[in-house]
């Protein structure tokens, strides 16, 4: 059976999009066979990230309603073994099937050997939706202060639904700003009171992989896309140094 992986923040703007899609593609990249599903109900940028924006996608709602199945998600251009259910447009989080949506992902778990889904920011419908079937919690963070806050705030309201696998991701960390400060990713988890997954730098190659239309690995491979095959492999369960 395939793990379901909620990727998370507790506010807007700590790139947890980009280290969903960088994370997944990495898997894949290893051979695993992945599905990344958009669960961010009219904001969805998950086909950005991951260079799909040119490919026609179906949403997950098709797929839950039985107008398709699950067998004909859009197949990554670059990596065969991933594939991509992107979020409907014209409805609202509260209006999703749970049931259906529970159903289809039992299915995704017979299929794939991970179903990541990328959930909207904040702690709203789309927040509980994501964590609800969810066996792995990866909840992204900034270094600043607020974000820190925030993916505290989440991790509490996570626990209070019984989930207890939630790691830390704190991602765009600046070497230079973090000297400057004299701030630790220690410092970060305790704020947090989340043990740690990974630490991604801050790279401006994932801005110019997104406006290329291109996945972050395709681009680089070092900076953050390094950072996310080393999270991969924790994953998978293998032992790997945290660095930038």
């Amino acid at each position: 059976m395939g793990e379901l992986i909620a990727v998370l923040s507790g506010k807007g703007g700590t790139g947890k999009t980009s280290v969903c899609a960088g994370v997944a593609t990495a898997l894949a990249d290893s051979g695993m066979k992945v599905l990344c599903l958009d669960c961010d109900i009219g904001l969805r940028n998950l086909d950005i990230s991951l260079g799909m924006s040119e490919v026609g996608t179906l949403s997950f709602l098709d797929v839950c309603q039985g107008e398709y199945s699950l067998d004909q998600a859009a197949k990554h251009p670059q990596y065969p073994s991933l594939s991509f259910l992107t979020a409907p447009m014209n409805c609202a989080p509260e209006s999703i099937d749970h049931a259906a949506f529970s159903a289809m992902l039992r299915q995704a778990r017979e299929q794939y050997d991970y179903i990541f889904l990328d959930a909207p920011a904040g702690v709203d419908e789309g927040f509980r939706l994501a964590a609800k079937s969810a066996d792995r919690i990866i909840l992204v963070t900034g270094p600043d202060p607020a974000a820190v806050r925030d993916a505290g705030r989440a991790g509490e309201l996570l626990e209070l639904m019984g989930k207890d696998r939630i790691r830390l991701v704190v991602n765009r960390i600046s070497k230079r700003l973090a000297s400057e400060l004299e701030l630790t990713v220690d410092d970060i988890m305790d704020a947090a009171g989340l043990p740690l997954l990974g630490v991604v730098p801050e790279d401006k190659n994932v801005v110019l992989a997104a406006f290329y239309g291109e996945p972050l690995l395709k681009a680089t491979r070092r900076g953050a896309a390094a950072a996310c095959r080393r999270i991969a492999k924790r994953i998978q369960g293998l032992k790997v140094p945290v660095s930038l």
